[in-house]
């Protein structure tokens, strides 16, 4: 089944004509996909939830024009993140992304600003990088597995995303917390029974 999966994306992948990897920060492996706890059906909905959500986004002129803005989803859970021009723009995209097939919530992260800049883009992406690579080495939770957690940061924010049980959630938050350059760190796990 998850052989399948990863031949369906990758086929939605090639339809769309560029990368889920690239496009919507999703962590899309074939260990990842192996390790999720999402079903197979939720994580396609999401991969859909993302890409649609993208292509709505950027065929409107004003929004691709004046806002930077990231979609993450996770089991319906959907996390919008960026800058947006005007409070209107912003507005715009809420409802853009709320209204697609698979959303469950929204919770709206954008800020009332200017597009950020390269280097805070880089910056965010070394920042999240390093937390995936301290996730990594953690061994002392019994089957604990990095790709569970999605890490989005943004402006220095980090967001922390998955379907994890408690002691999880705690012992990702600290590392995220301690890395050098974070601002704040948001949870919006998914918990689940120990």
């Amino acid at each position: 089944m998850k052989k399948t999966l990863i031949f369906v994306v990758f086929i939605q992948v090639t339809l769309a004509g560029c990368s889920l990897i690239a496009a919507s920060g999703a962590e899309l492996t074939g260990l990842a996909l192996l390790h999720d706890r999402r079903s197979t059906l939720a994580i396609i909905k999401d991969e859909r939830i993302e890409v649609n959500a993208a292509i709505e986004l950027n065929s409107d002129d004003d929004i691709r024009k004046n806002c930077h803005f990231n979609i993450t989803a996770y089991n319906g859970t959907t996390l919008i993140t960026g800058e947006a021009a005007t409070e209107q723009l912003r507005d715009k995209i809420i409802s853009i992304v709320r209204i697609i097939s698979g959303v469950k919530i929204v919770h709206n992260e954008l800020q009332i600003s200017a597009p950020s800049s390269l280097a805070t883009r880089s910056h965010d992406t070394l920042i999240t990088t390093k937390i995936k690579s301290s996730l990594s080495k953690v061994k002392d939770i019994p089957g604990f597995d990095t790709t569970r957690v999605k890490v989005i940061t943004e402006n220095g924010i980090v967001y922390l995303l998955g379907l994890v049980h408690k002691k999880e959630a705690n012992v990702t938050t600290e590392i995220a917390r301690r890395e050098s350059g974070v601002k704040q760190v948001v949870k919006i796990f998914e918990y689940i029974a120990d």
